[in-house]
């Protein structure tokens, strides 16, 4: 069985800090309930990614269960590497200008 080991995209960091203020400033605490959320998801993720459905050309996305965001990443050998953060409502083409090998 391959252990993964998660790496995030530089922008990542700002997805998902724009979503624990966004969260933080509804509710005190409900940022880090958003974390504490997201990070489980990584951790399904790193059990299983291969379980996730292919979008396209490798790019899979796991959903946070509590929060109406999506996880976009990619198999990189024994490397998980999350391309974006992004809420159920953006643009679904937002993940795809992510690709590696593709501009932001």
């Amino acid at each position: 069985m391959t252990e993964y080991r998660l790496v995030e995209e530089l922008r990542v960091e700002q997805d998902v800090e724009d979503a624990y203020t966004w969260y933080e400033n509804e509710q005190p605490g409900l940022g880090d309930d958003f974390l504490d959320e997201l990070y489980a998801c990584y951790q399904r993720v790193m059990r299983a990614p291969l379980g996730y459905q292919d979008l396209d050309g490798g790019i899979r996305r796991a959903m946070l269960r509590r929060f109406p965001y999506g996880v976009y990443f990619a198999v990189d050998g024994d490397a998980i590497v999350v391309l974006t953060v992004l809420h159920a409502s953006r643009d679904p083409a937002e993940w795809q200008r992510r690709r590696p090998g593709r501009g932001s």
